[in-house]
């Protein structure tokens, strides 16, 4: 027996991974194939059954997941943040929020005929979509930038928000059932919100200090306040029942808000977490699913599900849109997309069993309400963002941009060179001192690894669709190169030469050097930093009739590093092999040049000369 509940507990591993391992493929939102996964192993096949597989450890499990969930999100949860994004995103969040909720309550309880308390709980549940499913169909659809700016920012935005709102209504729920009047059910309520946020806020600054003032050793900030964190929830739903949600949410939003608190290590711990715990649960909740709760909703369920999607979220959209600059075009696109994610599948099981054992007995159609929602939203709007978007004419055209791995003085320079002919550029590093360098030129950058699950929703790729390795980090490099290989496509990853001199062959991974591109003519980038460092600049020159590129390599006596060319129809391209290119007139000319260039421009300029190449 033992050995087959080892076995059982292994292939929700392994049906996890490979669910995971499919949406990574085929670029769309990992809990659309989890969730398939879990009904298929579930109710389809009988191969996972939960409930006698846990027993009575199988809620508590749920709520430990969900505390963890919530309190990752919670994490991300900046207030300047929201205040950096856009009138519309502002709107969008409270606006939105209580659209969502009225009209999802009142569907759900005028077409399913479930409780006031059950259909409120729903309607709150129902306002989270979540970047874990917003930032994949982004990518896939690949919308103007500003669309998919407002689309990422209320997705990271409305998750803890979501989930915070859920708990609230959740805790006047259980509070009111639990008094016989009106003043019982009010102390209840207050006391649980009074513990929540008292205990979740001094937990969250105890937290925060001793990340602050280093008095855990740095091996131990993960594993240290993710503990801390279960134990602070234990404790509070001892003090007040079913509070610990809430005080792991306001616990998260304190650390996030506090200054000079390092929690980056703590978010990308999350990527692990996601991976073991968060994909695990979802096979675990979705092989609970009956079909025949399913079908005892009847039509009712197609009723909520078309007033939610065709309803309330083109309002919420054209109320929190007044007063912007949105086109009815883009308030369109922005009404059909708003796919549910984690955080409404996790709760929804959570508060649903919860609500059952205090006797609402319509409870039960909460879960295969919500994933019912989710799989809708989730599969329709993958399948159709798309063509909507090309329909209505809102939809980037193709990736010629870049992402930049680096923002030294270097790819500074390029990425200036770029800008100026309205390319496309993001940079990415992991050294403040270029990243604040790189604001200051104005330049759009992205502190941070770029293949972490963090970048997975915080990087903005919209129009770009080619990677440049131009840094010194040799296992950064190699994780960008095979992360991008597989995102954008062989022949879109450019990489510089490592430039060891005894580095053999054999030493280099085969399917890294068959399939990027090397960048430059196979420079360094120790040759490149050398060479900025003793004056060399990128320059951009026009060619001619008059001035041809014989000139142009006369001119700086073959000395010119030649790193893009522009044709005549404006495409772009890296130069990977300098003695095959053969520009044309017409052409435009990107370059690192050596330094008397620069000085013998000045004098030009001083003597009031043309000059005949052109920056």
């Amino acid at each position: 027996m033992s050995a087959s509940i080892v076995l059982l507990l292994a292939s929700i591993g392994i049906v996890s991974l490979f669910c995971q391992w499919l949406a990574w493929r085929l670029r769309m939102p990992a809990i659309l194939f989890l969730l398939a996964g879990g009904i298929a192993a579930g109710p389809l096949l009988g191969w996972i059954n939960p409930q006698p597989l846990f027993g009575e450890l199988l809620f508590p499990l749920i709520s430990l997941a969900v505390a963890v969930i919530l309190f990752e999100g919670s994490l991300t949860l900046r207030y300047d943040e929201i205040r950096g994004h856009g009138k519309m995103v502002r709107n969008l969040i409270p606006v939105g929020s209580i659209v969502t909720c009225i009209i999802g309550t009142l569907a759900a309880k005028w077409a399913l005929e479930v409780s006031w308390e059950v259909a409120l709980l729903f309607g709150a549940i129902s306002i989270v979509t979540g970047p874990t499913v917003i930032a994949p169909l982004l990518r896939s659809v690949r919308p103007k930038s500003n669309l998919a700016n407002i689309l990422r920012w209320e997705g990271i935005i409305i998750d803890p928000v979501g989930a915070l709102l859920a708990v609230l209504v959740f805790e006047g729920i259980v509070s009111w059932g639990q008094g016989n009047v009106f003043g019982h059910s009010l102390y209840i309520f207050g006391k649980t919100i009074a513990v929540g946020f008292l205990i979740g806020a001094l937990a969250g600054w105890l937290n925060g200090v001793a990340l602050r003032k280093h008095l855990l050793p740095q091996y131990l900030h993960n594993a240290g306040t993710l503990t801390f964190m279960l134990g602070v929830y234990a404790v509070s739903n001892e003090l007040a029942h079913e509070s610990g949600l809430l005080t792991v949410t306001v616990m998260g939003i304190w650390m996030a808000n506090m200054k000079q608190v390092p929690i980056d290590s703590i978010l990308e711990f999350k990527e692990s977490l996601s991976v073991l715990l968060i994909s695990a649960l979802f096979i675990i909740l979705a092989a609970r699913i009956e079909f025949s709760a399913i079908a005892d909703l009847g039509w009712g369920l197609v009723v909520v599900l078309a007033v939610l999607m065709l309803v309330a979220r083109p309002l919420s959209i054209f109320l929190s849109s007044i007063g912007t600059s949105l086109s009815w075009r883009e308030k369109l696109f922005l009404s059909w997309v708003a796919p549910r994610g984690i955080v409404a599948a996790a709760v929804s099981a959570l508060f649903a069993f919860q609500l059952q054992q205090q006797g609402y007995d319509s409870a039960g159609a909460l879960v295969p309400l919500v994933f019912m929602l989710i799989i809708a939203t989730v599969t329709l709007q993958s399948l159709t963002a798309r063509p909507i978007a090309r329909l209505l004419k809102v939809a980037e055209p193709a990736d010629y941009g870049f992402l930049i791995l680096g923002a030294n003085q270097v790819a500074r320079q390029i990425a200036e060179a770029l800008q100026k002919h309205e390319v496309p550029v993001t940079l990415s590093d992991t050294n403040w001192e270029n990243v604040r360098q790189a604001r200051m030129d104005g330049l759009q950058v992205y502190f941070g690894n770029p293949v972490s699950e963090h970048a997975s929703t915080h990087l903005d790729l919209t129009g770009i669709g080619n990677l440049l390795v131009i840094s010194p980090y040799k296992h950064m490099n190699s994780l960008a190169t095979y992360h991008f290989l597989d995102w954008f496509g062989k022949g879109c990853v450019y990489s510089l030469s490592e430039g060891d001199q005894d580095q053999k062959a054999r030493h280099q991974t085969a399917e890294k050097i068959q399939q990027t591109r090397g960048l430059f003519g196979e420079v360094s980038y120790a040759k490149l930093a050398s060479l900025v460092s003793k004056g060399y600049f990128v320059k951009t020159t026009q060619l001619s009739e008059e001035f041809t590129f014989e000139d142009f390599q006369e001119r700086f006596n073959h000395q010119a590093i030649l790193l893009f060319v522009i044709d005549d129809r404006e495409r772009i391209q890296p130069v990977t092999s300098p003695s095959e290119v053969k520009p044309d007139k017409d052409w435009v000319l990107i370059s690192l040049v050596p330094p008397q260039a620069l000085k013998e421009r000045r004098e030009r300029e001083n003597n009031g000369e043309a000059e005949p190449t052109p920056a």
